[in-house]
Parts: structure tokens; sequence; C-alpha cells
């Protein structure tokens, strides 16, 4: 028999297998500090420092994760139903325009907490949209849904910057970007939090899309093992044939699913959009709908994994600061590479050590 069709307990396939290829992308990583006469030992004394060291670290890398945890959601969505979803990026883009919109419009009107619903609704839409066009080409024409999202990001990025340079600029000024949002649009920060501990937040950008990010996470938990819909995805996602066969509308499911998969996108604006600047710019999203793939990936597609590898992520970004502050040697191109290091092991070689597992297990269960 194949290992690959070796049931293994959960605790193995989403506890210690990721933590192995984790362990090994660090091991690695450090041989290439080392390589180029840094410690690392220090380096990673200093990672874990300048993400969790201060309230205000912790904040920052708790922001980072945020954005990562909606768009880990939106690519976990539509690898259920079967669907490789590479336009997080750009339906993220446009749903910061949706929730802009929303904020410009209300922000002097009503409080943030009246303006918060209906942004996660217009952010909600706008991504949602964004990803129709290529779910429409996928289910009825056949194009294939990883090269159509990838062309949308490119579309959205240039979209953007024309309604930023042209329509949506403040007058008299030269920055592309909306004008700042009144009290009414802008979401509070979770200082509270930090005071609980005892900790600042600082300057830290930490806001409530934070705990509407686990909200979200628990919506898809619900959506995807507990409703009649996540059922037909997940049946889609393993067997198009046997979902066929048992009656599931393919091009309804495919549709429905990416529509989902880019509403979740398009809310990760809130965080960066009314959380953070309090304006819409360009290129806010930042690279975090790609990185959301593999945030997914690592999280075995599970929403309490993808908060878990959301926060690794978010510690990578924050404390690789950290350290390309404190070590001139390692450059932010540096810290790219240790990221790089642990997506190749969690994706690409995410059951690297599955053969080996499998056969130790195997062994135990004879003895």
């Amino acid at each position: 028999m194949s290992t690959a069709s070796v049931p293994l307990p959960n605790w193995i396939n989403y506890g210690l297998i990721p933590l192995l290829n984790l362990i090994v992308a660090f091991l690695i990583s450090g041989f290439v500090v080392w390589l180029i006469g840094e410690s690392p030992l220090a380096a990673l004394s200093l990672l874990i420092e300048g993400a969790f060291g201060s309230g205000e670290g912790v904040g920052f890398t708790l922001y980072y994760a945020t954005s990562f945890i909606f768009t880990g959601l939106s690519v976990a969505v539509a690898i259920h139903a079967g669907l490789f979803n590479i336009g997080s990026e750009g339906q993220a883009y446009i749903g910061g325009l949706g929730c802009a919109l929303v904020a410009l419009a209300l922000d002097n009107y009503v409080p943030w907490y009246v303006t918060m619903p209906i942004a996660i609704v217009g952010a909600g839409i706008f991504g949602a949209a964004w990803a129709f066009v290529p779910a429409f080409l996928q289910a009825k024409r056949g194009s294939h849904i990883v090269i159509t999202t990838i062309m949308f990001n490119y579309i959205a990025a240039a979209l953007m910057v024309y309604l930023l340079v042209h329509v949506l600029i403040v007058p008299g000024k030269m920055a592309p970007e909306t004008r700042t949002f009144l009290e009414g649009g802008q979401l509070p920060k979770l200082g509270w939090v930090m005071n609980i501990v005892g900790a600042k937040l600082g300057a830290a950008p930490f806001n409530v899309s934070f705990i509407i990010a686990l909200f979200a996470a628990w919506f898809v938990w619900i959506l995807i093992w507990r409703t009649k819909l996540g059922f037909e995805m997940r049946t889609l996602g393993v067997s198009s044939t046997a979902a066929d066969y048992a009656g599931i509308p393919y091009a309804r499911t495919v549709i429905i699913a990416m529509l989902l998969s880019g509403a979740l996108a398009g809310m990760m604006a809130l965080n960066p959009v009314m959380g953070s600047s309090a304006r819409l710019q360009v290129e806010f999203v930042g690279g975090a709908g790609f990185v959301g793939i593999a945030v997914s990936l690592m999280g075995r597609n599970h929403p309490l994994g993808i908060i878990f590898a959301a926060i690794l992520f978010g510690t990578l970004y924050q404390g690789g600061d950290w350290i390309s502050f404190e070590m001139p040697n390692i450059t932010r191109e540096m810290i790219l590479v240790i990221q790089g290091l642990v997506i190749l092991f969690a994706g690409a070689l995410e059951y690297m050590f599955r053969p080996a597992m499998v056969r130790v297990y195997q062994q135990f269960q004879r003895a």
C-alpha cells in the first residue's frame, strides 16, 4: 500500500508533520545565517524578542497575522472545493475599495460601530464581485482558475492605481490616496487587550479587525464541516466525478465557493485600510494575498491551523524587521529567504516526512 493512502492520526497529520517541516526550515535558515557570520541562536532570540518581547511587538505581530488569517481562509475555502484561488491579492485590493467607499460616505455621520458592519459587507461584496468572473469562466467555460485569478490580480492593481490617481485622490495633493477617514470610519485599536497583561500597545495598529478575523474563521469552520454546502464543496474538491454522480451541481458550487473566497479576501482590507492607515492607499495589501496561500497550506486548510500559521508568519514579519535592525548583516532580503524556506517546507514539501512517519507509526502499532 502506498504511504500516501495510509491514514495517520490527526496529531501527526496536523501537528507533528508541520512541526518537523518548520524545524527543518529554521535549521536551514540558521545555517544560512551562520554562513554570513552571524549567530543563528542570537538571530532566533532577536526574532522572538522583536515579535513578543513587548506589547508593541505583539501588537504588530497580531496586526500582520490578522491580514494573513483573512487571506488564508480565502485560499482554504477555494481549496476545499478543488479550486486554487491565486487571486486573493487582487480581491483584497478591490475589497479595500468597497470598505473605503463606505468609510468615506459614513464617517462624518455615524460612529465606527455603525460603519463597521456596513464596511464588512462592502469589502465582502467587492471582493466577491472580483472573484465572480474567474469563477464563471471556470464553471461555464472551463478556463483554468489559476490563470484567470492571476490575470485579475494585475487588472485590480491597474484599476486601483487609476482610481486613486484620477478619481479618489485628494484635490491638490500628489499622494495617490484618499482623504483620511474621520473617527466614524476608523476601527479602534485593541489596546485594552494589552492592558490586561500589563503591556502597552504603543504605535502598533492592532485593531478590531482581529476579532472580525476570528469570527470569520469560526464561520468558515461552520460552513465547511457543519453545512450541506460545505459537504458539497468538500465532495467536489475530492472528486468532481463523485460530486456529479451524487447530483451536486458543479457550476453552482464552484461559483459559490469562489464568491465566498473572494469575500473573505476582500474583508482583509478592513485591517490596513480602516484599522491602520485610515485611508485607501496604493499597494496596501502588501503581498498578504500570496502569503495567504502558504498560511492555508501550512494550516492544512483548517481555520484553527490557519490562525496559528498566520501568527507564525506575523512573527516572521515583525521579528524579521527587528533582526534586520539589530543585525545589519541580515538584510530584509535575508528575512525573505527565511520566509521562503518556511513556505517551501510547509507548502511544496509539506508531506516530505510523511513516508517516514507512516513507517514509524506502523511499527509502533505492530509492537
